[in-house]
């Protein structure tokens, strides 16, 4: 068996999981939603993809956010604070695991934030 974070499927394969056209999965990556390993012509997805989408999915059809909206909110924000997407889901996934996730704003103002606080303590 392959190991999960190993798994690599063609755009068909990954479209036929997610049950969606591949052409959406093509809008997805055009849209910079996306980005599956290219080699050559053919695009491969990975079970990280494959939750992405999933949570893409989730994001556009259960809560009705458009995918100029998404693309927006991820300048700003993790995924999960979009969806509410529950901690035991959260816990699951590689995005929220990694420290990747985190807006450059986010990670910019806390590190401005903890950089003032020394020098008061300092001073």
């Amino acid at each position: 068996m392959i190991a999960e974070d190993k798994a690599i499927f063609t755009i068909g394969i990954a479209a036929k999981m997610l049950e969606v056209h591949p052409r959406t999965l093509r809008i997805y990556e055009q849209e910079g939603l996306i980005t599956p390993i290219r080699r050559g012509k053919w695009r491969y997805f990975n079970m990280d993809d494959i939750k992405w989408i999933e949570c893409l999915r989730e994001m556009i059809h259960t809560h009705g956010v458009s995918i100029a909206a998404i693309k927006k909110l991820l300048k700003y924000t993790p995924c999960w604070n979009i969806t509410d997407c529950p901690y035991e889901k959260r816990k699951l996934c590689t995005a929220f695991m990694s420290n990747t996730m985190v807006p450059k704003k986010i990670d910019q103002q806390k590190s401005l934030a903890t950089s003032t606080t020394k020098k008061k303590n300092v001073a």
